[in-house]
């Protein structure tokens, strides 16, 4: 079973910059994309971003700009988030497109980090 240790969350003033971090628990055969996703009070779960592991990226219109996406290695991803607005407030999932040594093919979600923006 992978795990999706996700770190970097936190509180901060709008205008503002945090960076998550995710990394895969477990030795896999490989990890197609990966990517954040985020969940706000009475809203659905949104895709932020989105990374293959040929460095493919797609973004939401609503952080363009002002999201970054980093595929640190084959088991890692990072989002450095700048200029922070208090609607970029959520709870941010890892998601992780996993292929493993058996050929199962699954997908994978971490626990979640909290962002909050506010002054």
């Amino acid at each position: 079973q992978v795990q999706l240790v996700e770190s970097g969350g936190g509180s901060v003033q709008p205008g503002g910059s945090l960076r998550l971090s995710c990394a895969a628990s477990e030795s896999v055969f490989t990890i197609y994309a990966m990517g954040w996703y985020r969940q706000a009070p009475g809203k659905q779960r949104e895709l932020v971003a989105t990374i293959t592991n040929g460095r493919s990226t797609n973004y939401a219109d609503s952080v363009v700009g002002r999201f970054t996406i980093f595929r640190d290695n084959a088991k890692k991803v990072s989002l450095q988030m700048n200029s922070l607005k208090p609607e970029d407030t959520a709870v941010y999932y890892c998601n992780a497109d996993v292929k493993s040594y058996d050929g199962a093919r699954n997908a994978y979600w971490g626990q979640g980090t909290q962002v909050t923006v506010t002054s």
